[in-house]
Formats: C-alpha cells, sequence, structure tokens
C-alpha cells in the first residue's frame, strides 16, 4: 500500500529571506532537518538511516501559500578580506560589502507542505516515524531570520489530493517533461555529502610557516550534492463559449472588439466578486482590473483571453470563446474565479433582453491552436499575432517613404524585444517580422483594433517571431495583453522543424571533414537523448531498442547535412532537420516533437576527435526564403546524390540516376520532377554520384535531401531563384 509523509512547514513571520526562487527547495528543508537534528558533528544511527532512506524517495509534491516578492533591500557584510588591513578587526568595516535580499511574503497561516510518497512496510513505517521525529527538531528555514517550525504526519496516498485541496495554495508537481522550475532536491549521496562539507568548513583555514610569519591558507569546502527536478507550477485555465441566450448556438463577437469584450466581462466578473467577498476588494481589483496593483503583482493577474476561430483557411476569426487564464499565485482561489464566470450574461439595457452567456466547456480542440498543450510539453519557435500587438509608443511622420517605413519597422522590432521582457519571455529571438497587415487573409488590418481612449492605431502592429528555442503557450504580449490584444499562435510549418547551428570560421571544418563531423554530431545527439536505462530514442539512433536497424521502411530518425562552404572550402553551418520535414509521409507526433525539440536545442558543442572541440552558435529555424527551405519551383544540387539501388553494369547509368530520383521524390511526397543532370561520375564498382537540377511544376517548400546517404549529409538541394 502506498503511504505519505508529510512535513508542514510554518514560518513565524510571512517572510522568507533565503536565496533563490520561492517555494524553498527540498534539498533546503533537508539541510534543515540535519541542522536540527545534529548535535555538532554527530548523527545518532538511527536518524542516519532514516534521513538515507529520505534520499531514496522520489521528489516530492509541494504545495506552498499564494507570495509575492517584498522590497529589496541591502545587508553589508565582512566579504573576507581583513588580510588587505593586516587582519586588524578594528578596520573590519573597510571590508563591509552590500548583500541585496529581496524576501518573499505571504500568509503566515498558510503553512508549506512536502509530500513524499514511498511503498508501505514495516521499515519504511520506521524510517518515516523517525523523520517525524526529527522534523520536530527543526528551528529554521532560509536565513537566520526565517524562524520555522514543522509538525509531520503519515497519510495514505489516497488522502494527498484532499489535503492539498484543503490547502488552497500553489501545488507544484515534479514535471516529467522536464519542463518548469528547476529546484533541488536530496538524492542517494546527499546526507554523506553534507558531513563532508562539514568537516571539511572545520578545517577550511591552515596556517603554513614561512620564515618567522605564519601564513593562513583557505581551502574550498566540496559542495553538496543533490539532484535538479524542474517542477511545474501550471496555471488553472477556464474555457468558456459565448452562447445566444436560451440556444445552443454561439453567438460570435468580432475580433477587432475583443478589447470591448474583456472590459464587458471584466466588469461584470468584478461585481459578482465583489458582492460575494467584500472584504476582499481590494485585492479582487488588482488582481482583475490591476488597479492599485505594483510591479510585483503582474505575476498574479488574471488573463481573459477571447480566442478568435484559426485552425482553418476559411475559419472567420470570429470570437466564440473566451480563456480564463488564473495565475498559479493568484491570491484568489480559483474555484471563485471560476464561479464568477460561469453563466455570466449580458443584457440589453433598452429592453432587458439577454443578449448571450458563458457556458463553460471541457472542449478544448481550439486551445491547440494556440499553442496551449495540457503538459505544457509541446513548445514551438514561430508565433505570428491574430490579435496586434499595442507597442510602446512608436512616433511617426504624416508622410511615410521607404526609408522611414524601413526605419520604423526597426524601430518597431526593437520595441517587441521591450514587451517580451516585460512578460518574462527570457528566450533569445533569431528574427521578428512587423507589418501592420494581417498574415492571414481573414486578418484584421492592426488600426482596426485601435481603441481611442486606450489603443491608438499607430502603435499597433501584427508581429512574427522566431525564437531560438520553443516556447510553450499561451503567447500574449505588449500593452493591451489584459485587454486581448497581441495573443500569438504558433506556425507548425514544416521549416521550423529544420534548425541551424553556425561554426566558427576559426574551426577550419572543410568539406573533406564533413563524414567525420556529421558522424561525432550523431553521436553528440544520441549522448544527449540517453535516458537514465540507457535507452536512446529511435528518433536519433535510427535502431529499434534491441539494437537492431529500424525496419519500418519510413524515415524516422534524423537528418543531418553540412552547408555554406566558403571560398576556402570551409563549412560555415551545420543543419539538423527532423524526419516529417524530409520525407512528408512520416508522421510525426507529439513525443517526437518534443523530443526533437528538446534534444536538438540543447546541442552547444561537438567532441569531433581529430577535428577537435567544436563549439556552436545557437539553434535557429531555418525561415522563409532561406536556399534550404525555399520555396522554389526549381532546385540543385549542393552535396551529390547518390542513389537509392545499386546501378549495375548493364544499365544505361544516366538513364538509371534520372528515374531513382524520380522515384525518390515520390517516396518522400513531393510531386514528380523533371530532372536534368548536371554532373555524374562513376566509381570503383560502379558507385553513382551526381549533381542535378529539379524542375517541379509547383513551387515546392524545403528542406530537400534525397537518396541513400541523406541522413549523412548526401543529397542536399538548394531553391534556386
Amino acid at each position: 500500500m502506498t503511504r505519505a509523509l508529510l512535513l508542514s512547514v510554518r514560518f513565524h513571520d510571512g517572510r522568507y529571506h533565503g536565496a533563490g526562487d520561492w517555494p524553498p527547495a527540498p534539498a533546503r528543508l533537508f539541510q534543515a532537518l540535519v541542522a536540527g537534528t545534529a548535535k555538532g558533528a554527530e548523527l545518532s544511527d538511527t536518524d542516519k538511516v532514516a534521513l538515507e532512506w529520505l534520499e531514496t524517495l522520489d521528489a516530492p509534491i509541494i504545495a506552498s501559500p499564494a507570495a509575492r516578492a517584498g522590497q529589496a533591500f541591502k545587508n553589508y557584510v565582512p566579504n573576507n578580506d581583513l588580510d588587505k588591513f593586516g587582519g586588524d578587526p578594528r578596520r573590519l568595516s573597510k571590508i563591509r560589502t552590500p548583500k541585496t535580499i529581496r524576501p518573499h511574503i505571504f500568509n503566515a497561516e498558510t503553512p508549506l507542505l512536502f509530500i513524499w510518497t514511498f511503498d508501505g512496510g514495516a521499515s519504511s513505517e520506521d524510517h518515516a516515524r523517525t523523520v517525524c521525529q526529527i522534523a520536530e527538531r527543526l528551528y529554521q528555514l532560509g536565513r537566520g531570520v526565517d524562524m520555522a517550525w514543522v509538525w509531520a504526519e503519515l497519510l495514505n496516498a489516497d488522502e494527498i489530493e484532499g489535503r492539498l485541496a484543503r490547502h488552497g495554495g500553489v501545488v507544484h508537481r515534479p514535471s516529467k517533461g522536464g519542463v518548469g522550475k528547476t529546484l533541488l532536491c536530496p538524492t542517494r549521496g546527499s546526507l554523506a555529502s553534507l558531513e563532508k562539507r562539514y568537516d571539511a568548513n572545520r578545517v577550511r583555514f591552515t596556517y603554513v610557516k614561512e620564515g618567522r610569519k605564519n601564513q593562513q591558507l583557505f581551502s574550498q569546502s566540496p559542495k553538496p550534492r543533490f539532484a535538479k527536478i524542474a517542477y511545474a507550477t501550471p496555471s488553472h485555465r477556464f474555457l468558456f463559449e459565448i452562447r445566444a441566450a436560451l440556444s445552443e448556438s454561439f453567438a460570435p463577437w468580432s475580433s477587432e472588439r475583443v478589447a470591448e469584450l474583456v472590459l464587458n466581462v471584466r466588469d461584470k466578473v468584478v461585481s459578482r466578486l465583489k458582492k460575494a467577498l467584500p472584504s476582499a476588494s481590494g485585492t479582487i481589483d488588482r488582481v482583475l482590473i490591476g488597479r492599485n496593483a505594483t510591479e510585483a503583482d503582474k505575476a498574479a493577474r488574471v488573463r481573459i483571453l477571447p480566442l478568435p476561430s484559426i485552425g482553418h483557411a476559411h475559419a472567420d476569426r470570429a470570437v466564440r470563446r473566451v480563456l480564463v487564464d488564473v495565475p498559479p499565485n493568484c491570491p484568489l482561489r480559483a474555484d471563485d474565479i471560476a464561479w464568477a464566470f460561469s453563466g455570466l450574461e449580458d443584457i440589453d439595457p433598452a429592453t432587458g433582453a439577454s443578449l448571450w452567456n458563458l457556458v463553460r466547456t471541457g472542449e478544448r480542440g481550439m486551445l491547440e491552436h494556440y499553442g496551449i498543450d495540457a503538459n505544457e510539453q509541446v513548445g514551438f519557435r514561430v508565433w505570428r499575432t491574430v490579435t496586434p500587438v499595442a507597442l510602446p509608443v512608436l512616433r511617426t511622420g504624416r508622410k511615410t517613404t521607404g526609408a522611414k517605413r524601413v526605419a520604423g519597422e526597426a524601430k518597431a522590432a526593437r520595441a517587441v524585444i521591450q514587451v517580451l521582457r516585460h512578460v518574462g519571455v527570457t528566450t533569445s529571438v533569431t528574427s521578428i517580422r512587423v507589418q501592420r497587415e494581417p498574415f492571414d487573409r481573414n486578418g484584421a488590418r492592426a488600426e482596426e483594433f485601435a481603441m481611442p481612449e486606450r489603443f491608438v492605431a499607430r502603435n499597433l502592429r501584427h508581429v512574427e517571431i522566431a525564437f531560438a528555442q520553443t516556447v510553450h503557450g499561451p503567447l500574449i504580449i505588449g500593452n493591451g495583453r489584459y485587454l486581448g490584444l497581441g495573443l500569438m499562435a504558433p506556425q507548425k510549418g514544416d521549416s521550423h522543424d529544420a534548425l541551424a547551428f553556425s561554426i566558427a570560421p576559426e574551426a577550419h571544418i572543410a568539406t573533406t571533414d564533413v563524414p567525420s563531423l556529421l558522424h561525432a554530431v550523431r553521436r553528440a545527439l544520441m549522448a544527449l537523448s540517453e535516458d537514465k536505462q540507457g535507452r536512446v530514442p529511435r528518433l536519433f539512433s535510427g535502431h529499434e531498442p534491441n539494437g537492431a536497424p529500424a525496419g519500418s521502411g519510413r524515415h524516422e530518425h534524423v537528418f543531418l547535412a553540412a552547408d555554406d562552404a566558403d571560398e576556402d572550402g570551409r563549412i560555415a553551418r551545420l543543419i539538423v532537420a527532423a524526419p516529417w520535414v524530409c520525407d512528408r509521409t512520416t508522421r510525426e507526433s507529439r513525443k517526437d516533437r518534443a523530443c526533437f525539440d528538446g534534444v536538438v536545442t540543447t546541442l552547444s558543442s561537438v567532441r569531433a576527435g581529430p577535428l577537435g572541440v567544436l563549439t556552436l552558435g545557437p539553434a535557429y529555424a531555418l525561415a522563409t526564403g532561406d536556399p534550404l527551405v525555399g520555396p522554389s519551383r526549381v532546385w540543385e544540387s549542393r552535396t551529390p546524390y547518390r542513389p537509392t539501388r545499386h546501378a549495375g553494369r548493364d544499365k544505361e547509368t544516366d538513364v538509371f540516376v534520372v528515374q531513382d530520383v524520380i522515384s525518390e521524390c515520390e517516396r518522400r511526397g513531393l510531386p514528380r520532377p523533371e530532372i536534368e543532370l548536371l554532373e555524374l561520375n562513376i566509381g570503383p564498382n560502379y558507385g553513382v554520384a551526381a549533381r542535378a537540377r529539379l524542375r517541379f511544376a509547383v513551387a515546392v517548400e524545403g528542406p530537400v535531401m534525397l537518396g541513400h546517404d541523406s541522413h549523412k549529409g548526401g543529397g542536399l538541394f538548394g531553391a534556386v531563384g
């Protein structure tokens, strides 16, 4: 039977001064337990065994009270440099240095919960009871001013969710996908590392006699051993449909009036909440309206997101659904906010008739079009606005020439970087495209969303952003993000699953070194994707779990290539492409996409044997217009094409190569091209390498990698024109 160990921590004051983010990491609690039960350097055998047992458990669930960052202050402390003044303690004031401290403020009545689960058994129960006794000796958690105490309980596993629901705070769970805030947790060897650190601290100062003087030497103590665990704290999201009164049909709302819709809904919700919770009137104003809100309150504000209908070429962009995003740190209960929105209706002031009402729904298909995944494991690199972004003040003249427009768009692009920083998006950006026109034919121009009293037309822009790494939805940016403006949707085009890495010129990678380079790159990707059991996904290995070559007959592992050789024949960039990009008949899955994103974007260096250790630039998506992406009707070889079959002695080689290229294109889901051979080389044993020009009847998007060695850099084509 599964059991749970619950440690409830209460602070004497509603403040926490510990370094790092909120909540306190399980490793910090583990250190506090050790400090509370140890007597000097001694730990009893019973306590030691119990703490070593606690190390073996999986990372705990954490429930914390809603907290906000307090006012930062500086504390002046000695910087351990008294030797500069001859070791005279009377001159201590000369070496004081400022240390910035910013406490987290929360309700002291709400405890901090840590919940470990374990398999029930006699020995495990004994160890858990010993940990409960150890917890009673804890006296602080954080800095010396963070006085705290703990009480411990043993629960059945089915009681955990009930306790978390009654707690009412923010629940942090270990993330299976590795997405979220990273916290240190105890792992095997943590207690032993703390003991070594304690012993080393006792002798970190030693004295060496040099002549008549004693010189003091300092030795750095070893760092404690803890595991880095990602914790997910997803927002509470409630989806509502705008339904016509006394009907099951939608009541569409024009997307150009999203700000008006948000104001209408928000004011009604505020009124309803204030009637139900009169004591929380100030908090309601801060969280929903932003009235009297400070910078620290932004992370706790509720977002009301009208969702225009998208996902199809003929979608009319009308708003039929409203998403309410309640951040985990919101001081109001998520259930109370959901209640305030449920059944909300709009009344015609002239007739008193109901125009529409909000109906909560569990149909979440529309959320996928906005990059909102239930587990926040799937991200995207390229995003486009559905409603335009309200940028900071942009001053433009009345007359706009071509040069002035270019300068204005560059200024707007810099403003986009600023608004990304305001919403906490720190992922580096590879490209920004800014324009007044919509990106889709059913969209509206940016100025049509203007509100004279709030957002002037000259500050509104449609934006496309390409990030270096994936970003999770919902993504809404700009000064109008609390009124429905700046809502973005991901672009799931194939070209964004082909990534490029720049190679520094000083690396001197020649075209003859490409096979060795790509072999090292594949090994690096396999090492990055290896799990704890030593298994490598087929996406990077090209092999089945039992080690046999993949036998599905489809291309299911990544394609690699090197491109942009300069005049001296040195390679300038490395290409890693997902299999579903190069083979249109291969179906992608969410798991494979998440794996591709999570592994390839972490590639930063390659150990390539005789070529040395190569440092790569950050990954960036191949954008439209790149020679490897196109689109174009004509494509030419950039690396030799090798047929998928042996030519044989009795065949006309040129005819054979043309037929092989046509068959390969059809297998990859490409249109049938016209082939023009530019170069044909026949090696020993009739090995063939050719360069060709492909002409398609319609424009084709790349990358185009064909042939026998297309996974190893061969058969790479580039767009012409």
